[in-house]
């Protein structure tokens, strides 16, 4: 059976932030805490999965949230084009992990049960709850449900040999991690369940939350699922960009022989 390479593909980033923006309880709330945004791409020989979209340039200016490139062209280093694109796994419909569904027009999507009634249900009345959501981007994947284009899961599921997804939930009712097997062993691609290095570890939550028990549960899920601490991928948080090496483009970062310096995450406080 072989293993799966996995790479981070970074899209955008936002500097202006404090730890405020980053976590409900710290001593230090003023201090900036930048935020980097990322898919990951798995591949093993023909075989393709892009996990979460980004969001495009039209996101990008309606939330004043800039963009380094657009995401499906980010990935041209990897030699992939849109088209080419058949299975995603959609971590959450937030805009920043949904935001570029339409730009994989032939992508079968794989989601939670819970995210899809989530984000269509009584839920988005809530201003506070519905504003990570875009209804542009939760039409597109109602379009795709009524096209046959959905795979939907209830807690763990299968992907492919080797992937599978975990309901953590938290911060998205159906907020969903990513399992892989790799060279280094199971690597979870942790999405929001945390954010970064320092929610998982140091048990902080992040301040958008739905479900603040999910949370702090999941990042015992997290543990659970990682062959080992350093093989857990946080969804957003820089320091993934000094721990792994780069690969291909300034943009892509390898992930699946584990970090080069675990280092860089042991010295965030986060072990």
């Amino acid at each position: 059976m072989n293993d799966w390479e996995v790479f981070a593909v970074k899209y955008a980033d936002r500097n202006s932030r404090t730890r405020r923006d980053s976590f409900i309880f710290d001593d230090n709330h003023d201090a900036p805490h930048p935020m980097d945004y990322f898919m990951w791409v798995l591949r093993r020989g023909a075989e393709v999965i892009l996990v979460d979209t980004g969001y495009d340039a039209a996101e990008a200016s309606l939330r004043d949230r800039p963009i380094r490139q657009d995401p499906a062209a980010s990935l041209a280093p990897l030699g992939l084009k849109p088209e080419d694109i058949t299975c995603v796994i959609v971590t959450h419909l937030h805009y920043d992990h949904a935001g570029g569904l339409h730009l994989f027009p032939n992508a079968k999507l794989h989601m939670q049960v819970a995210e899809m009634a989530y984000a269509t249900g009584p839920c988005m009345c809530h201003d506070t709850l519905r504003m990570p959501f875009t209804a542009g981007h939760i039409c597109e994947a109602v379009k795709r449900l009524y096209s046959g284009q959905v795979v939907f899961h209830e807690g763990d599921g299968a992907v492919a040999e080797g992937v599978s997804v975990h309901c953590i939930g938290g911060h998205s009712r159906g907020l969903q991690a990513v399992r892989v097997r790799t060279a280094a062993g199971w690597m979870v691609l942790a999405s929001d369940a945390a954010h970064y290095y320092e929610n998982v570890f140091a048990r902080k939550p992040f301040p958008i939350v739905v479900d603040l028990q999910n949370m702090l549960d999941g990042f015992d899920i997290l543990a659970r699922l990682a062959s080992k601490r350093e093989l857990i991928v946080p969804g957003h948080d820089p320091l993934v960009t000094k721990a792994f090496p780069r690969a291909m483009a300034d943009h892509i970062w390898r992930l699946d022989h584990g970090p080069d310096t675990p280092r860089v995450i042991v010295s965030s406080g986060a072990f």
